[in-house]
């Protein structure tokens, strides 16, 4: 029966590897690696948010609900733990997209507000912090934009024929992109407006002396 066995699976090799069965193994595989790299530049700009927070919170503390929102939308990150597997659920790629659609909207508001700070703009540690969250949403948006383009590899060719009779038979499906909305929230810059400082209220002029009473 093993030697059977051994046959069979001589016999179907060459079959498997006609239908695109290695071919769909490396593409998925590349579709993993891409993952991995997406949630690298995620964690390297969650890593640097603490630090951000501090260096803005000692110039302009006052600005406590824009540091809260960083603050949390970088808990909420935090606690997301997804795989290459759990970004082929919709539902959880969705929710992951959110989350770090949440915090790239609460670091460019924190970035905005620091605008009005001139003492904390020239502070060197929050140059240096800006230069690294600068370069490291460039390298998410490279990141993300290689995983696009593998999932759509990915997904041509599973649904192409003879390969899609094979992903059937193994289970590969299509899998979930981040979305063409998402892209676009991502790279609009946030609208934040400030109340006008009002003007300090002109000083009152001193009443002017009363005239001398005049003499009987």
């Amino acid at each position: 029966m093993r030697a059977i066995r051994w046959l069979v699976l001589v016999l179907l090799l060459p079959m498997l590897a006609g239908c695109g069965y290695n071919h769909i193994q490396t593409q998925d595989e590349a579709v993993k690696a891409q993952w991995s790299e997406v949630l690298n530049q995620y964690q390297r700009r969650a890593d640097l948010v603490p630090n951000l927070v501090n260096t803005v919170k000692g110039y302009a503390a006052q600005e406590e609900r824009v540091l809260t929102e960083v603050t949390n939308a970088r808990a909420r990150v935090g606690s997301m733990q997804i795989s290459a597997a759990d970004a082929a659920d919709p539902a959880k790629l969705a929710a992951f997209q959110q989350a770090q659609g949440e915090l790239s909207g609460a670091l460019s508001r924190l970035l905005v507000v620091s605008e009005n700070y001139p003492d904390l703009k020239s502070n060197q540690n929050f140059l240096d912090l800006q230069a690294q969250l600068e370069g490291t949403e460039n390298r998410i948006t490279v990141a993300r934009n290689r995983y696009i383009q593998s999932v759509q590899d990915y997904n041509v060719l599973v649904r192409q024929f003879p390969v899609n009779m094979t992903a059937k038979m193994f289970g590969y499906a299509v899998k979930p992109n981040f979305t063409v909305d998402n892209e676009a929230a991502i790279s609009k810059p946030p609208t934040v407006e400030f109340a006008p400082v009002a003007p300090p209220a002109a000083p009152t002029p001193p009443a002017p002396p009363a005239p001398p009473k005049p003499q009987n």
